[in-house]
């Protein structure tokens, strides 16, 4: 018994600076926080309890709908895309060949870089000087070469597949050798179409679009996604790919072999294994990434903060960026209101993990 006892204490003596950092910063900031939520606090008063005005405040002040809104869709899309990438991502990277240890570290990279500096990185990219619009630029110059050099090589390939099977020899539409020989041939005839001046690059003026200006997607006349937000979303989901990649790679390893081999002997194609094999036993893991893209995005803020005042306040402000800027407002600050607004951001994400997990079970079947 008194060695039970002793296992026990040590264990909390290694476990007690975690304890105590989350009693301390989590537990009462969090009592706090719920506590302040119900007073007139404004960093300069003694609190005095009002009730439920602060929430009523919040729900009826345009930034914090138009953050709420901000931050559901960017929650949603990206979660969408990152959870795909990832699932992609993980199966490519999943195959025994050379040189896949160095893959697998460089598509990680970008998740262990500072995600201020990625911000940043991004910021410069889309300016309207920037390495998006050099891009888009630059296609629209050589358009015609490219696109040229494309229906050659679809033609190609095309006559080259249909006289292969005409002659009764196996031949895919993919078949590297024949896209070898159709991509010279295109090349080459690209090449003389533009030496006689049939086809040639053109001028164009250079791509001026302002991705940071006050621009929407709009469904039926309503603001659904802002340009500037989508371009954090590029980002985030560029960033976070990998380390969800990570999760997937973990799991497709307990899958076991015979399930593969048993598809491959009923004929299954590679996108019948990945439905019907790789992404039911993968659904615990599945369950685990979105859970987490959820609450990360749910919480999105170093890129709104980076970005600041590069592009206007209501096309990229989230609930975490609103909670931030009415408590470090000049002045008296609305802390009652952000204390409403972070408990209604933290019951937010509690309701959506429970919907994931009572309509969406994580067990494999």
């Amino acid at each position: 018994m008194s060695q039970q006892r002793s296992q026990t204490s040590t264990a909390y003596l290694f476990l007690a600076p975690f304890l105590i950092t989350t009693a301390v910063f989590f537990f009462y900031a969090f009592g706090r926080a719920l506590y302040y939520s119900f007073t007139d606090f404004n960093l300069f008063n003694t609190p005095q309890l009002i009730g439920v005005k602060p929430y009523a405040d919040v729900l009826n002040d345009p930034s914090f709908r138009r953050a709420l809104g901000n931050s559901l869709v960017f929650a949603l899309v990206t979660t969408t895309l990152q959870t795909i990438g990832a699932l992609l991502m993980a199966v490519a990277l999943n195959n025994k060949i050379r040189g896949m240890g160095f893959f697998r570290s460089a598509w990680y990279m970008p998740s262990i870089t500072s995600s201020v500096v990625i911000t940043l990185i991004f910021l410069w990219l889309f300016q309207r000087r920037g390495i998006a619009n050099y891009l888009i630029t630059q296609w629209q110059i050589y358009q015609p070469l490219v696109l040229t050099f494309l229906g050659v090589l679809l033609a190609l390939q095309l006559g080259q597949v249909l006289w292969e099977r005409a002659r009764r020899l196996p031949a895919g539409w993919l078949d590297p050798a024949l896209a070898a020989v159709s991509a010279l041939g295109a090349l080459a005839v690209t090449a003389l179409l533009a030496w006689t001046g049939v086809v040639g690059a053109r001028e164009v003026p250079p791509f001026d679009y302002q991705y940071f200006a006050d621009k929407w997607i709009e469904v039926g006349g309503v603001r659904v996604l802002s340009v500037p937000l989508l371009v954090i979303i590029i980002q985030n989901t560029f960033t976070t790919i990998p380390t969800l990649m990570l999760f997937f790679l973990a799991g497709l390893q307990n899958i076991p072999g015979a399930l593969y081999e048993a598809a491959d002997i009923d004929g299954a194609t590679p996108w019948q294994k990945l439905t019907r094999v790789t992404v039911p036993m993968l659904r615990p893991v599945t369950f685990f990434v979105v859970t987490v893209g959820l609450i990360g995005t749910m919480q999105m803020f170093d890129q709104v903060a980076v970005i600041g005042s590069a592009a206007p306040p209501d096309t990229l402000v989230t609930l975490a960026y609103y909670v931030y800027s009415n408590t470090f407002k000049a002045g008296a600050a609305p802390v009652n209101m952000a204390s409403a607004a972070a408990i209604i951001l933290a019951l937010i994400i509690l309701a959506m993990v429970f919907v994931q997990r009572r309509f969406f079970p994580s067990e494999a079947t």
